[in-house]
């Protein structure tokens, strides 16, 4: 399968490489960036769970992409469309390294996200799962024009986390998408 590419005016979006590793495995090493994404990884699991996001592409179709900084051309996260066995929907997740934080990129890399995931794959709702205390990523869910569907459950390993399902429909997206920017 042919992985598109995203670019927006800062990033780009892409297939995970092997390249990508240590800033994945630093990444899912940082206990401030996994608070809300499930918990520390050791390198192992982080190397598993690469190849998993890449694979997905060829099991799911979609996936999350890298995200890379277009001025350094570093890899600075993951977000994108993710939606593993036993998920409470379609989900446009996100997750940026913390130097990477608060410059605006997650809002960037999600409207580029959400408009493939909606257009292209013709998804007819796109969910958010997060945590009632990430108030940096309910700032950003609130912004993209989600709305707080209450309390869901994630698959195991992850049933213990405590998420609230942000969603809205394909059109509600269209309708607010033009004022996004």
């Amino acid at each position: 399968m042919q992985v598109p590419v995203l670019e927006t005016e800062r990033l780009i979006l892409r297939q995970h490489a092997a390249g990508d590793f240590e800033a994945w495995a630093a990444f899912h090493a940082d206990p401030d960036v996994m608070r809300f994404l499930g918990g520390v990884q050791p390198r192992g699991t982080a190397w598993r769970s690469l190849c998993s996001m890449a694979g997905a592409w060829t099991i799911r179709g979609f996936s999350m992409f890298a995200v890379i900084e277009r001025a350094s051309g570093r890899w600075i996260g993951r977000i994108g469309p993710h939606s593993p066995e036993g998920w409470p929907g379609l989900e446009v997740g996100w997750g940026l390294a913390s130097e990477a934080a608060g410059k605006g990129y997650a809002r960037e890399a999600a409207i580029a996200a959400i408009d493939y995931a909606v257009d292209v794959l013709g998804w007819d709702e796109v969910i958010h799962t997060i945590d009632p205390e990430n108030t940096a990523s309910i700032r950003l869910a609130q912004a993209l024009g989600a709305e707080n569907g209450g309390p869901t459950r994630l698959p195991a390993p992850l049933e213990h986390l405590r998420v609230d399902r942000w969603a809205q429909t394909a059109d509600q997206w269209r309708a607010r998408r033009a004022a996004l920017g």
